[in-house]
């Protein structure tokens, strides 16, 4: 299944401890995440991160094309509710699409872990029916 990954800057480390903890899963998944975020997680798991822009420079809205596209099955989106960005209505796109298209979005650890563990045991399987 393709993963969709994006972390706010305050979130990023937590997105890395988060992939460290969920490596052998995630590793059995293509992975998708905005730019620095992507790097980050390649640099702590070797594993293979394919790399959007920058949030902030378009990386959210490439991410949001691939999931209007029904390309992306998973969406893990940690994200600071504490500092405002500058660029909100591309967060909100995000969980937007997602809505629209019966995407599951995570948006804090426990949901994610939550969503992992589900993908792990197959929960998430009916996914493939959607793709075109």
């Amino acid at each position: 299944m393709n993963i969709g990954m994006i972390a706010h800057d305050a979130k990023k480390k937590l997105m890395q401890n988060f992939c460290i903890a969920y490596r052998g899963i995630l590793s059995k998944h293509s992975l998708y995440a905005t730019g620095t975020t992507g790097r980050l997680i390649e640099e702590v798991t070797n594993l293979s991160v394919h790399k959007f822009l920058a949030g902030h420079l378009g990386g959210e809205q490439q991410l949001g094309s691939q999931i209007e596209h029904n390309q992306i099955d998973l969406v893990i989106y940690l994200r600071d509710p504490i500092s405002p960005k500058s660029h909100e209505p591309d967060v909100n796109n995000i969980f937007q699409l997602c809505d629209k298209h019966n995407i599951p979005l995570a948006t804090n650890l426990a949901t994610a872990e939550l969503l992992i563990k589900a993908l792990d045991r197959g929960d998430l399987d009916w996914r493939e029916l959607f793709k075109t």
